[in-house]
């Protein structure tokens, strides 16, 4: 049969038509907590729409290379997990892979490390499999409402407009942007800056040479050599996900302004000063790094920039004293980590016994029936949320936004039947040995 090689000619109509897609619920944002939200919404038999403005699936866990699971054990020398739903099936795929290993006793709990593109390709295949609709490389460009209620999203794609009707939406988007787009209140950071963090991957490392490496050497060289090499940052870690001659390095501190020009701009400036580091490790430590080059950058990790105003602020003072709310949804044991200079992080660590607890009401916009948070943008002072941005909270929320829109229906998250949703969420709240 012969091959058809003709062509047409085209032209953008005047008016294009959108794209229209409904769904019970629609997820913007598919980092980790977005995808545990959709995940969970699927599997509750809702049409989900999951939105994302990155070509790929994963968010900061996968483009950030964030390469640590933190804030999913228990505390002590015999830490627990504590969040369950698809942390443990990722753990428990990642694990029978060789994709992840665990280092207890850091920061008095149990930290995973994991193989990026291992995730990333779980993440994937779970959303294929749950037969997920999926946006991705979407550029929201307003949010309609209906009073109380979001109606539905605008987005722009290089394919053409979309817009996404549905009942519930879940603000997974670490930024706030569905809420800041449909008008609604939002918190940034008052003086203070947050920092975020730009990780790359070395290659040409011996694995060997690397676990034997003094990280108090390390620490010691760079608070005398910064300034030398331009550096902002004093501290910070090196470490090898699998063992395999590549490490992941997390030493760097840079802004994460709001504006889109800045924002941009910090990208470059991440890389620089990336670079500046590497330049740094070959010369003081050339018998680790000698060979080291750098295999990929990641896109800037964003710790806290802008979140909702919730029924219900976090506070510092919940978190040191491990307040157990009534509406409680997620839990962790983490440490206070505010990256709120740019040479280095201010760190509490807590007890063996220690729990803190983040309530639905964080979660559930003060001015919206139908919108709920889920990871860094629920409602949290700075200090509270540097403990539960983590990617443990980060699932637990995303889980309890699914549920709590599916609970509410038509209704408002707002008179949802508190006990049915922690019963839903019993595993994320009670303690398992």
């Amino acid at each position: 049969m012969a091959l058809d090689y003709s062509t047409r000619t085209v032209r953008r109509p005047a008016v294009p038509a959108a794209r229209r897609l409904d769904a019970d619920i629609c997820i913007l944002g598919a980092g980790i907590a977005g995808i545990s939200a959709a995940v969970e919404a699927a599997r509750l038999g809702r049409r989900v729409v999951l939105v994302d403005g990155a070509p790929q699936l994963g968010g900061q866990a996968v483009g950030a290379m964030v390469g640590t699971f933190c804030g999913l054990y228990s505390n002590g020398p015999k830490p627990v997990l504590v969040t369950h739903g698809i942390a443990a099936e990722i753990l428990r795929d990642l694990r029978a892979a060789g994709d992840a290993h665990d280092i207890v006793g850091r920061r008095n709990t149990r930290i995973v490390q994991y193989r990026v593109v291992a995730l990333q390709r779980w993440i994937e295949e779970t959303v294929r499999r749950e037969k997920i609709d999926l946006v991705l490389g979407a550029v929201l460009r307003g949010v309609r409402r209906d009073g109380r209620r979001v109606a539905a999203l605008d987005l722009a794609t290089r394919y053409g407009d979309v817009e996404i009707g549905a009942a519930g939406f879940v603000d997974a988007s670490g930024d706030a942007a569905l809420a800041w787009n449909a008008g609604l209140a939002c918190r940034e950071p008052g003086a203070t800056q947050i920092y975020g963090t730009l990780i790359f991957t070395l290659e040409g490392i011996d694995p060997d040479t690397l676990a034997a490496f003094d990280r108090a050497e390390l620490l010691a060289r760079l608070a005398a050599k910064a300034d030398e090499y331009r550096l902002a940052r004093r501290d910070g870690f090196v470490f090898a996900p699998t063992g395999a001659g590549e490490a992941l390095v997390n030493m760097t501190h840079l802004e994460t302004p709001l504006d889109p020009v800045a924002a941009s701009r910090v990208v470059l400036d991440g890389r620089a000063e990336a670079d500046r580091l590497v330049a740094f490790l070959r010369a003081e430590f050339p018998d680790v790094f000698g060979a080291a080059r750098v295999r990929a950058y990641g896109l800037p990790g964003i710790r806290q920039t802008r979140w909702i105003v919730g029924a219900h602020q976090l506070t510092a003072d919940d978190v040191r004293d491990g307040m157990r709310f009534d509406d409680a949804v997620a839990r962790c044991s983490w440490p206070i980590e505010l990256h709120d200079r740019a040479d280095g992080v201010h760190w509490e660590e807590f007890d063996d016994a220690h729990m803190h607890y983040v309530p639905f009401r964080s979660l559930a916009h003060a001015e919206a029936d139908n919108l709920v948070a889920a990871g860094r943008c629920l409602d949290a002072d700075p200090v509270a949320l540097s403990s539960v941005r983590v990617m443990g909270p980060c699932i637990a929320t995303g889980a309890a936004a699914a549920h709590a829109l599916d609970l509410a229906g038509a209704g408002s998250v707002h008179q949802i039947d508190l006990s049915a949703l922690r019963q839903r969420l019993a595993n994320n709240l009670d303690q398992e040995a």
